[in-house]
């Protein structure tokens, strides 16, 4: 049972914030040959979520990972309030539209589990749809990983209560980020403590396990995740298709 409250959201101490930071470029021009082998082999997928609190780094994540990578391979989609035409569809319509297929990678910036986590702090569904939808995602998340050879890889962005704090008022302060400050982002604030219990909810019933990711430091948050999305592509076996000399002529 994760408990995300005994659960670091800082680095471990004693690295050396420069020489991660130089282990990270590094990374992500694995990830980029790797990302260039899915799409050359075009057999398998990956759809990679990022689901946190308000200025836990989803879009920042986004671009230190996959900086370096094809954009033609990559398909980034960001889960805001659905729109009209997805309020008369399931709640998964939205998300499946998106999925990434084979050769693709797909991110997700917030993704379907906005549907059990705004939703029900805000008690706009009952518990017992949000069991069933709870049962649907994990059978959502099953149908793309073996029907479509599609691996999901979820990050849960563990940021403090006083980080965050630190974040949004940094919206405030410093011009050149007024543009990301948004009222509502402090209004939902006041709901830390609903939300931390929905995420654990969820992160403990879902079939396809969650990486905790500490992101109270930038440099840290880019190094941990890019690590765990090139471990995640190594072990896919992807390679450059080899030409069959003999029937190519």
């Amino acid at each position: 049972m994760i408990k995300l409250k005994n659960i670091s959201t800082r680095a471990p101490k004693g690295l050396d914030k420069n020489d991660i930071k130089k282990e990270t470029k590094k990374i992500a021009e694995k990830i980029s040959v790797l990302q260039e082998k899915l799409v050359a082999q075009g057999k398998k997928s990956l759809l990679i979520v990022f689901q946190g609190m308000d200025t836990s780094g989803k879009d920042g994540s986004t671009h230190a990972v996959f900086g370096r990578t094809t954009p033609s391979g990559i398909k980034v989609t960001g889960f805001k309030k659905p729109s009209d035409e997805e309020f008369a569809h399931d709640f998964l319509w939205r998300a499946h539209k998106v999925v990434p297929a084979k050769g693709e990678i797909g991110v997700f910036i917030r993704s379907h589990y906005e549907d059990v986590l705004i939703q029900r702090v805000h008690k706009w569904i009952d518990e017992e749809r949000v069991d069933a939808r709870i049962n649907a995602i994990n059978a959502f998340e099953t149908l793309l990983e073996k029907d479509n050879d599609t691996t999901v890889l979820k990050f849960y962005m563990h940021l403090s209560k006083d980080r965050q704090l630190e974040k949004l008022q940094e919206r405030i302060d410093v011009p050149e980020k007024n543009y990301k400050h948004n009222a509502g982002d402090w209004e939902e604030r006041k709901h830390w403590d609903k939300y931390m219990k929905c995420y654990e909810d969820v992160i403990n019933r879902s079939t396809t396990p969650w990486v905790i990711a500490p992101v109270d430091q930038r440099w840290y948050r880019n190094y941990f995740i890019s690590k765990k999305v090139l471990e995640t592509l190594e072990s896919m076996n992807l390679s450059f298709p080899v030409i069959d000399v003999k029937k190519s002529k």
